[in-house]
């Protein structure tokens, strides 16, 4: 078992490294060869109507006129020594890890992104349980009474779940329980300082992107159920004389769970890198709202380093998918 743990955490690793080099390349080397020079990515990073002396300036600091692969190095040694950057009359100090300096709001990329995590964990967590939860109870149930009432009626809620986009159902629940009948707040209010008033500011986010997300988990909770309730061991088992809800719970929604924790661990990870549009439609100062400032400032670095950081968070969801999966069925760590 630690011996599969230990290599699938170097596959890791190595897979961070990929995803680093290929976003980088997305970021500097595509617009090389799509044709723009060091000059008009400089250029960006400063205001409008710079002097040719400027951009030059710029574009000595931030090492665009080097080869990209160097561009690259110095970025992967910030990440792990930090950076230095030189701004002409100062220069400035980014502890690792550095993921990159804003010259648009002048301010290290790693510090404003670990400010946001809090608020980006939280709406997921929250929302994961309830979707999981949910999710997993509905397809259950629809799956041992099929074609039932119960069945067609959580489907069809289900199926509307997954129809209605977020901006529709995140403004609709603020508009009746925010706005005409304030239940709920508006400002988010950390977990340390109320726990109570936390809940309360998150809940409509929760429940909103719950509903997106437990439509899919129900579905395929309903769909491994009515496929694993008709194996042969299930009805072994209740040959045995098991208790039903035994025969459910421990032998069928077990065997029908091994999907379920493969998606949950990829889309755990991707809310953990940032729910772009819930951020965006609750006004939540989040990774996802950080990201949305980065590619409306065409601000480089933030993009960049939002990016990074929301592969790491799959990456390492995946990681531990993998370690469920062998501690589950041994057949796995030897595969």
């Amino acid at each position: 078992m630690i011996s599969y743990i230990l290599r699938r955490t170097f596959a890791a690793v190595i897979l961070l490294l990929v995803v680093s080099a290929v976003t980088f390349a997305i970021f500097f080397l595509l617009p090389r060869i799509a044709g723009q020079t060091a000059d008009q990515l400089a250029q960006q990073y400063i205001g409008k109507s710079p002097s040719k002396a400027d951009i030059a300036a710029v574009k000595h600091n931030l090492g665009l006129d080097q080869p990209v692969y160097v561009q690259y190095w110095h970025f992967i040694k910030g990440i792990v020594a930090g950076a230095t950057y030189d701004l002409g009359p100062t220069t400035v100090h980014c502890d690792a890890p550095c993921f990159g300096y804003s010259f648009k709001n002048h301010q290290a990329v790693w510090p404003e992104m670990t400010s946001r995590i809090p608020i980006t964990a939280s709406l997921a967590a929250g929302a994961a349980v309830l979707w999981l939860v949910s999710g997993v109870v509905v397809g259950v149930i629809s799956a041992l009474k099929p074609r039932s009432f119960f069945d067609r009626l959580f489907m069809g809620v289900a199926l509307a779940g997954v129809s209605l986009p977020m901006f529709f159902t995140g403004k609709l629940a603020q508009l009746l329980f925010t706005v005409q009948i304030p239940i709920f707040g508006r400002t988010y209010v950390p977990l340390t300082e109320n726990p109570a008033q936390w809940a309360n500011t998150l809940f409509l986010a929760w429940c909103s992107l719950a509903l997106l997300y437990s439509a899919i988990y129900a579905r395929l909770t309903r769909s491994g159920m009515l496929e694993t309730m008709n194996e042969d061991f299930i009805r072994t088992a209740r040959a045995k004389g098991l208790v039903e809800r035994t025969v459910v719970v421990k032998h069928g929604l077990r065997s029908a769970l091994t999907p379920i924790v493969t998606v949950f661990g990829m889309d755990l990870g991707l809310l953990l890198g940032g729910a772009v549009i819930t951020e965006s439609v609750f006004s939540l100062h989040g990774i996802g709202e950080y990201a949305v400032q980065g590619i409306t400032d065409n601000d480089l670095p933030k993009i960049l380093g939002v990016t990074l950081l929301a592969a790491f968070f799959v990456v390492i969801a995946n990681l531990v998918v993998d370690v469920l999966y062998a501690a589950a069925d041994p057949r796995v760590r030897l595969s």
